[in-house]
């Protein structure tokens, strides 16, 4: 089963994007005062940023921890000394409007974020499991987008009053969000499409251990329906930002599992109806005792026996062709998938 990076890095990018403005200022005060909270976010998103960076470079969450646990940390001091502010001349609007904001984070870090690993470590059980994975970062982002939308009016709801104008500008570290929210988007419409085709081929070679052709043909034509779905929907994903490496990998693996459907296991399924139709002849050679076995009996037997162990050399070639071609298809899928994304995910650093 292929194991699949974290892309948690789009819970939180979308918030992001408020902080860097420049603001043509008519009073010192007022900027003043919105310089203090802006800076304890930004010190907020740096951390976060630096731990989601690490999580979408390769590593799993839980093996990030200790980096979550300091965005988190980053996020109670900003609490603490946003809470220590005063209201601006009585004015507590752009205040409260950041403790919300800020304790809608620790929400998610805290009381989300569990949910979210949970569902991270069964999403690779099935294809529902992985679908709802990634419904569940999308309905956060969703939120997140809302209580950015929030906070990012009650800031200029504050700076129209006090006469204060924002000249909202991009800096590198808001291309960089951009870059990174538009790069899983990508990656996960394209690994859904990979994902289901993998589930289901290791599906098939659990049928396949039980030599039950029945089985066998279910999940191999589940296999081919997802690839010929899959060819078709990756064909309006394309490049990223001119990078076609994922895509043309994801179009070679699903053209992979189709061969594999199509042309391989139907040769593996017919040697299990000629194995079975040997372990009929032998059933009937051995009820009988040897004194009643004609030369017809014996001769037929060890045709049998010949062709069976011919049979046998041939599902053994079959089987290493599957085996191969499943493992081509992984390798060929991770190192692409390890060099796409560290070309194009952004770093954050310290």
């Amino acid at each position: 089963m292929i194991k699949k990076k974290t892309s948690i890095l789009a819970l939180m990018l979308a918030v992001l994007c408020f902080a860097k403005t420049t603001k043509a200022q008519t009073g010192d005060d007022p900027v003043s005062y919105m310089n203090s909270i802006e800076n304890l976010h930004e010190d907020m998103n740096n951390k976060d940023m630096v731990y989601q960076s690490a999580a979408a470079h390769g590593k799993r969450l839980r093996r990030v921890e200790k980096l979550r646990k300091q965005a988190v940390e980053a996020i109670d001091v900003a609490m603490d000394k946003t809470a220590a502010l005063p209201a601006y001349k009585g004015d507590n609007s752009l205040r409260k409007s950041s403790i919300d904001f800020i304790n809608f984070c620790h929400k998610i870090f805290n009381d989300d974020y569990a949910h979210i690993v949970d569902l991270e470590e069964i999403s690779e059980q099935s294809v529902d499991n992985l679908q709802a994975y990634l419904l569940l970062q999308e309905k956060t982002d969703e939120k997140f987008a809302e209580a950015n939308a929030t906070w990012h009016k009650a800031y200029h709801d504050f700076a129209a009053k006090n006469n204060v104008n924002i000249i909202d500008t991009k800096s590198d570290k808001d291309l960089k969000i951009e870059k990174a929210n538009r790069l899983n988007k990508y990656f996960n419409a394209l690994h859904v499409l990979f994902f289901k085709c993998n589930w289901e081929s290791n599906q098939l070679v659990k049928s396949l251990g039980t030599k039950n052709v029945n089985e066998v043909e279910q999940c191999r034509n589940a296999l081919i329906k997802y690839a010929d779905d899959g060819l078709i929907g990756v064909d309006t994903l394309k490049a990223f930002d001119g990078d076609a490496t994922m895509y043309q990998t994801c179009k070679d693996c699903l053209k992979g599992y189709k061969k594999l459907a199509e042309t391989i296991i139907p040769k593996l399924t017919d040697f299990y109806l000629k194995e079975e139709n040997f372990n009929n002849i032998k059933k009937a050679f051995d009820a009988k005792s040897p004194s009643d076995r004609t030369h017809q009996d014996v001769d037929a037997y060890n045709k049998a026996i010949k062709d069976i162990n011919n049979e046998i050399n041939i599902s053994n070639q079959n089987n290493n062709e599957m085996n191969n071609l499943n493992a081509q298809i992984l390798n060929n899928w991770s190192s692409t998938e390890k060099t796409f994304m560290d070309n194009n995910m952004p770093y954050f650093k310290k």
